[in-house]
């Protein structure tokens, strides 16, 4: 993930800039719903995913080279609620595809709504007290088998 916004290893956001960051660099990160969860107690929700390495794939210092998936690993915190859009939490192995990760202001400013948006129209809305929120890399990458393609792309 990018060197700007990393402390101990993991890129955080604290803003809703720094979540579009953390939302395009997560662009295209696959998991399964087994791989996310809400932690009520703790009011955190956190996600393991394979994310594609886009930087790695066209532009920066590994521009040109083979196209790469990384483990990563998501937290939001300071949740106070969370719901679900078009996914059944039963169906722990099916596969999501992030498109984005928004916030929208709500209520009593820093408090608002933190979206994570799947292809296909399925979402994790997550009520906040403020944008709280992380994600680091578990391990070392791995050769993508496709670069991610959307369909406004030509």
């Amino acid at each position: 993930l990018p060197d700007e916004t990393v402390i101990d290893g993991e890129v955080i956001a604290l803003d809703a800039d720094d979540l579009a960051v953390l939302s395009a660099h997560l662009q295209d990160a696959v998991m399964t719903i087994g791989d996310m969860t809400f932690l009520p107690k703790e009011r955190r929700f956190v996600a393991l995913c394979n994310r594609f390495d886009w930087d790695r794939a066209v532009g920066g210092q590994g521009k040109g080279r083979t196209p790469a998936r990384k483990r990563t690993g998501l937290r939001i915190e300071r949740v106070v609620r969370a719901q679900v859009l078009d996914i059944d939490l039963k169906a722990k192995t099916s596969v999501l595809s992030l498109l984005a990760i928004q916030f929208e202001a709500q209520g009593e400013p820093p408090a608002g709504l933190v979206t994570l948006t799947f292809s296909g129209g399925g979402a994790v809305r997550l009520e906040v007290e403020c944008i709280e929120a992380g994600a680091g890399d578990l391990g070392p990458a791995w050769a993508a088998k496709a670069t991610p393609r959307h369909d406004d792309e030509s």
